[in-house]
């Protein structure tokens, strides 16, 4: 499998895992459960499913605008539950269509931009592109943990699900 091609089925698996747990999960979530602390990095589900939207956004600036969004990465971007979670599935279907851009030796360049801190970083594209799925695994891993902690039932969202799914649909 080709890097260009690898980065695609990433980007359909963040679609496809961000709005499975939206969908299944957290639109059905009580208020009282949507903001309790539940132990994460970000405290409650509201705060981090703003935290997986405001770092979509600051990686898909600094990748496909060549900018570099300085912002705490504790942001609240919308109060509303429904307005996040519209916000996240739209940012994350952005990738696949970007992707479609590069060149396939994009993939073997780097990628510049600057940290929040001020700091000018210099790091390679592929492996930048692959933290960017990478963390929001992380994260929505965390609230599938913290669903299951709260008594509601964990969405099934590995990877290998969707690659079987494709698998099974016509072309």
């Amino acid at each position: 499998m080709t890097l260009p091609n690898y980065f695609a089925s990433l980007a359909r698996y963040h679609v496809w895992a961000t709005q499975k747990l939206i969908d299944t999960n957290l639109r059905g979530l009580s208020d009282d459960d949507w903001h309790r602390d539940c132990g994460l990095f970000f405290r409650s589900v509201h705060r981090t499913v703003n935290h997986l939207l405001l770092t979509d956004n600051i990686w898909f600036s600094r990748f496909a605008e060549g900018r570099s969004q300085r912002v705490p990465l504790d942001t609240e971007l919308h109060q509303d539950r429904a307005e996040v979670c519209k916000a996240l599935g739209k940012a994350v279907t952005r990738w696949s269509p970007w992707l479609t851009t590069l060149t396939p030796d994009r993939f073997d360049g780097d990628l510049s931009y600057v940290r929040n801190n001020g700091e000018q970083v210099r790091i390679p594209f592929a492996p930048a592109l692959g933290h960017v799925f990478n963390h929001a695994t992380h994260h929505r891993g965390q609230l599938t943990a913290a669903l299951t902690a709260m008594v509601h039932p964990g969405p099934e969202l590995d990877w290998v699900y969707l690659l079987q799914q494709e698998a099974r649909s016509p072309t």
